[in-house]
This record gives C-alpha cells, structure tokens and sequence, in this order.
C-alpha cells in the first residue's frame, strides 16, 4: 500500500478546508467481479506502464508511479 500527501492546503468559498491524499493499493485478484457503485463511473485494473495514458491529474500521476516503483515500501513524500 502506498499513501501520497499533497503539500497543498485548500480553502473554498464556503470555508470548508481540504488538503488531498491518495491512497493506493497494489493487489492480486483471486475472484469476484468489478463492480460500478454509486459513487463510481467506472473502475477497472490499470497496469502501471499505462499510468501516463490516462486523464488523471499529474499529482495523482505521480503518486501512482512512487508506488509502482517502491513495491512494498510506503513512499510518504
């Protein structure tokens, strides 16, 4: 599992504060199906050299290839 911190703190019009994290996991399938839920569009397995070729923000880009390279090493930069 890796967690990726922004160094961004954001404060919107309404005075509600966030700052983003990305949780990732790195997991093998051992059966079910993948399901769209209520909070969801879409979902599927990305395999890490296709992490360049899908519309996500460069952030969250990164955070993905930090994880793919360390492996089982939290990367918490």
């Amino acid at each position: 599992m890796g967690v990726g911190v922004a160094q961004q703190v954001v404060q919107r019009c309404v005075g509600e504060v966030r700052q983003e994290f990305t949780v990732t996991y790195l997991a093998r399938v051992t059966g079910g199906a993948l399901t769209v839920s209520d909070e969801s569009t879409e979902v599927g397995f990305i395999h890490p050299t296709d992490f360049d070729h899908i519309p996500i923000h460069d952030t969250v880009r990164l955070r993905l290839h930090h994880h793919a390279q360390r492996g089982d090493t939290p990367y918490l930069g």
